[in-house]
């Protein structure tokens, strides 16, 4: 008996043993499973306190927000960036043309000083042993890939999990259904790697031909493989307006019935270049009448313009409003961000995908409360007749068309320049889904004694899309044209002329860039490019890409390269003379475009990044020594008669802006008399000129320059 009863009590103590080891195992997987926690790395704070929201997380700490599940963190644009020459080697802090070319064996990163502090929090949490992976919430593109991929690499996070939220919209709903559709990191290395291979290129390209130009001429001259195609872009067209000589040319116009007919000769021209010939001509047809010799009718169709992409918006928003193009991209950054009002603005898709497609009611509805009832509704009240110019999966790769979101709309939230951007999207997107512009093109010729005269008409049948919007051209339309129907009359009728005049004109200079043609010129540099096949290979190319082309038109104006008078960007003497001393590849847009559609290609996977790297150090070697063994000279030509104050020499005179001719001393004030520089302005100019007095005459026996300066154009 007492055997047994050992027995059923040791079974006891061993089930009550078994019960114990088992439930503290439960509870640790049970415990581990709850606390375990994901990383969210956004790219600004404002999105991280969204997504830190909607995804219910609460403790605010110093630089993240944690929740039970998630800790959201945030860059502040790059924290990481390719090391500094004098990283490599001290040499380099020696601005010197025997150092050239520099070209490091492997490229290394480094946290950026002004924004360590925040790299450093996120790497503590990137070492927490309750973070188990990793969720890139950047802006899901090329660049936001690269914010975030540095940071990893930097912060050491190897071999945990990775995943990427890919988002078009920052609603509230876009961002839970991002977050239950989370993709595998990897899905996006080509894209990494393409960010990396145009870091690379511009280090390797723009510091070496930056560095050459400026020790060869001792003057700031800044240049790179994107910056001064396009600047050469801008002079080229200065050049030809100074070469254009004006040419006086006439027209003789004859009016009937209200109606105005242009002479034209038998090869379809309508100018004349000889004023004798044309006042004889006039004298001639005085008093004569005329016949009807042909009326054609034709009709026409007129589809809805594309959906904006961004470089499309920037554009109409320059010629509408005066806009700048990064002006423009603030504005939507906003609308996109912070209002949550339209999708992704960095695309360069004017298309959506099917999948869409059943959202876009959802979306009419919304923009309908916001005053643009009128326009949406006869297209609630039927089914929308969609056609691959809007729906078209072929022509999406990253992020499709800017459309609105589904997001209730508070107009009165927005400022004045959000409003009108806004309005340019949703106006946009009715526009695409509005049937065709339909009208009947009239044209009438007619014969007065054996000389030709043309006039054209034009009926509309149905508005269409244009009750919504009126595109705008870039330039004038000399086509003669009778806006309303032609009198009712028939062919071989004779009529009444009431009068026969002849107008002096003059022949027009091209016109200077604004940045609506100056986007258009750096999407489609092949119009420039005589090569046939190169011209075929570089359409998916361009100068830039939507995202960048903002801040390289800033860059120029900025470095005194570009000034913007009026809508109209105007190239400087310092513009000129560095397109006549910068190696030709990098004048014209062959080169260049060819590497962006490279990059493109490095992105969709179809080329090796280390292949192209390799091209470019062979470039930046050829560049270098072009550079190096050139025999030209700088010539200042925009001289001014005033001194600097700090250095003595002659300041360089610009459109508002007194510029110091020292490269080392650049010291800038105000150009115009009268006008002095701010308070906060002259104070900090006080400040940077007593730095440049200590460096220049203090101790220190040498300056060096950030990476940030060189590009600082």
């Amino acid at each position: 008996k007492a055997f047994n009863r050992m027995q059923v009590f040791s079974a006891a103590i061993a089930a009550s043993f078994n019960r114990i080891v088992y439930d503290t195992l439960k509870m640790t997987l049970v415990t581990k499973r709850i606390y375990m926690k994901a990383i969210v790395l956004t790219e600004k704070p404002s999105v991280a306190r969204e997504i830190a929201r909607v995804l219910k997380c609460t403790r605010k700490q110093k630089g993240f927000i944690e929740g039970d599940k998630y800790i959201i963190t945030w860059a502040l644009g790059h924290l990481v960036t390719l090391a500094e020459p004098s990283d490599y080697d001290d040499r380099y802090k020696h601005w010197s043309l025997d150092y050239l070319p520099m070209l490091p064996e492997k490229m290394k990163l480094k946290v950026i000083k002004k924004t360590s502090d925040q790299f450093r929090s996120i790497n503590r949490i990137l070492q927490r042993k309750d973070v188990s992976e990793l969720i890139i919430a950047t802006d899901a593109g090329r660049e936001g890939e690269l914010v975030a991929r540095w940071i990893m690499i930097k912060g050491g996070w190897k071999n945990k999990p990775v995943k990427r939220l890919w988002i078009s919209s920052q609603t509230d709903s876009a961002i839970r259904e991002g977050f239950a559709n989370l993709k595998p990191a990897r899905n996006y290395d080509n894209l990494f790697n393409a960010a990396v291979g145009r870091a690379e290129a511009d280090w390797l390209v723009g510091l070496n031909v930056t560095r050459g130009l400026t020790c060869k001429y001792d003057a700031r001259l800044n240049a790179g493989r994107v910056q001064t195609p396009t600047l050469s872009i801008i002079v080229e067209k200065e050049n030809d307006i100074k070469n254009f000589v004006p040419k006086k040319y006439w027209q003789i116009i004859a009016t009937f019935s209200g109606v105005s007919a242009t002479w034209q000769d038998q090869h379809s021209n309508n100018r004349i270049y000889d004023k004798e010939k044309a006042d004889k001509l006039v004298a001639k047809l005085q008093n004569k009448n005329g016949v009807i010799i042909s009326i054609t009718r034709k009709d026409k169709s007129e589809a809805p313009p594309l959906a904006y992409d961004l470089t499309e918006l920037q554009r109409d928003a320059n010629r509408r409003y005066g806009f700048s193009a990064k002006h423009t991209l603030r504005q939507i950054q906003t609308l996109y961000e912070r209002h949550k009002l339209v999708s992704y603005p960095r695309t360069d898709s004017r298309y959506i995908t099917k999948d869409m497609v059943s959202t876009l009611k959802i979306r009419l509805q919304k923009i309908a409360k916001a005053g643009y009832s009128s326009l949406v509704q006869p297209l609630l009240k039927q089914n929308l007749k969609l056609t691959t110019r809007f729906v078209n999966d072929a022509k999406v790769s990253d992020h499709h068309a800017i459309i609105p979101t589904d997001q209730t709309v508070n107009i009165s939230a927005l400022s004045n320049d959000e409003k009108k951007i806004y309005d340019l999207i949703v106006r946009r997107f009715i526009t695409v889904l509005y049937p065709h512009h339909k009208y009947v093109k009239l044209a009438m010729m007619l014969k007065l004694d054996n000389e030709n005269f043309l006039t054209n008409g034009k009926v509309i049948i149905e508005q269409g899309w244009k009750k919504v919007s009126t595109q705008l051209k870039d330039s004038d339309d000399e086509e003669t044209e009778y806006k309303g129907s032609l009198p009712n009359l028939k062919q071989g009728q004779n009529i009444t002329i009431s009068g026969i005049k002849l107008q002096t004109k003059q022949t027009k200079p091209p016109k200077r860039f604004t940045e609506a043609t100056l986007l258009t010129a750096m999407e489609n540099p092949g119009k420039s490019i005589e090569d046939k096949v190169l011209k075929e290979s570089i359409k998916a190319g361009g100068l830039g890409t939507p995202a960048t082309r903002a801040d390289i038109i800033e860059k120029l104006i900025h470095g005194y390269y570009v000034e913007r008078i009026g809508k109209q960007l105007v190239p400087t003497a310092k513009a000129f003379e560095l397109i006549r001393l910068v190696p030709d590849e990098l004048k014209y847009p062959e080169l260049t475009a060819e590497w962006e559609f490279r990059l493109s290609n490095i992105a969709l996977g179809k080329e090796n990044k280390d292949k192209f790297i390799k091209d470019i150090r062979l470039s930046a070697i050829a560049l270098t020594n072009h550079i190096k063994s050139s025999n030209l000279k700088y010539e200042i030509t925009n001289l001014s008669k005033e001194k600097c104050p700090l250095c003595g020499n002659f300041m360089m005179k610009f459109t508002d802006k007194l510029v110091c001719s020292d490269r080392q001393c650049a010291h800038e004030q105000s150009g115009k008399q009268g006008k002095g520089l701010s308070t906060r302005r002259k104070s900090f100019k006080e400040k940077k000129m007593n730095k440049q007095l200590i460096s220049r005459f203090g101790k220190q026996k040498e300056q060096t320059e950030t990476l940030g300066d060189l590009f600082d154009l």
